[in-house]
């Protein structure tokens, strides 16, 4: 034991003075602990074992922080704000004239540009949220298979990655129901990324961006909405547009639609063709009591839609994957 206690100490005094203090694990005496415990009797090899390993661990502790001193010698203070180094020159960075906004980015900022001008607040949605307001405070059945993880994926604490942005409403609502108290009405879209169980394929994917709109006074109606909407895509697309609705079933809405346009010409649109655009309708009386607004004195309108969709209408692209492939031939064909 008095041998393992003076190995010990040389070789903490030789971490300890050492500019490469991980060589001192070469040393011989260092080496040989091992291979001496077949030399020593069977009961006393247990408590040599033990001597050994404690050493080790203590060396080997000695090491780590002889060798973050050292690098605490060696490195100097870095400015983080500093565009470079002082002495150097300018940073060699890939020229500007090779980078391109993401189409996506571009078309949202049109989007938001659009809605308010036409007064409506914008919104940022969230990418983490509750079941409350993803379902609860929407009027979704316990048992709707949007509640399924078939359908939605959630964290293991149970929280939920919005499926859409409708997990906004609630929230803009309640928020802004004073609006309505002052006589006022309340308008506004919430936009950002939702997340689907999806299997990925060229109109389907996990991940993509929606738009979220939300209407209320003491006199909307379905003439009000779908003149919004008609007004956006008109301006969106550059032209008069025809459109038509029919019937769907969204439980925060009642009634609910589906709203459609009439292919724009500069998309090679003919008379009689039509593309399906979003989901719409008039707020559920739930849905506004749940926020805290008297749903006999207001109503509302509210309508959804994904981004991509908008996009890969005005540019012809024909894969949804495209827009989060990372691919440089699809990106720059959207330099500006």
């Amino acid at each position: 034991m008095q041998s393992i206690d003076a190995i010990q100490k040389d070789l903490l005094a030789s971490v300890a003075a050492s500019q490469t203090p991980r060589d001192v694990l070469k040393a011989n005496e260092y080496k040989n602990l091992y291979s001496k415990i077949a030399t020593l009797p069977q009961a006393e090899r247990g408590a040599y074992g033990k001597a050994v390993n404690d050493l080790k661990q203590a060396v080997e502790s000695a090491i780590e922080a002889r060798e973050a001193a050292l690098e605490d010698q060696t490195v100097e203070p870095i400015d983080v704000t500093a565009p470079w180094d002082n002495n150097a020159g300018p940073a060699s960075l890939l020229p500007t004239e090779f980078g391109t906004r993401h189409p996506l980015s571009t078309e949202l900022e049109t989007v938001i540009d659009i809605f308010t001008r036409m007064g409506f607040e914008a919104i940022e949605s969230r990418q983490i949220d509750d079941d409350h307001h993803m379902f609860g405070a929407l009027n979704f059945p316990k048992n709707h298979p949007a509640r399924d993880g078939y359908d939605t994926f959630r964290t293991e604490e149970g929280f939920i990655p919005p499926a859409h942005t409708s997990t906004m409403q609630h929230r803009i609502l309640k928020d802004s129901k004073s609006k309505l108290d002052e006589g006022g009405h309340i308008a506004a879209i919430s936009y950002g990324r939702v997340f689907r169980n999806e299997d990925v394929d060229a109109t389907h994917e996990h991940t993509f961006y929606q738009c979220e709109g939300v209407y209320v006074s003491q006199t909307a109606s379905l003439s009000e909405m779908l003149g919004t909407l008609r007004a956006f895509f008109e301006s969106y697309y550059g032209q008069a547009l025809k459109i038509k609705t029919q019937p769907a079933y969204f439980p925060f809405v009642e009634p609910g639609l589906e709203f459609a346009i009439e292919k724009p010409a500069a998309l090679g649109g003919k008379p009689g063709e039509w593309l399906e655009m979003l989901g719409c309708g008039m707020i559920h009386p739930n849905v506004l009591e749940a926020a805290g607004i008297d749903s006999n004195k207001y109503r509302g309108f509210a309508w959804g839609g994904g981004i991509e969709r908008l996009v890969m209408f005005k540019y012809g692209i024909e894969d949804l994957r495209y827009f989060e492939s990372g691919k440089l031939a699809f990106l720059r064909k959207f330099k500006s």
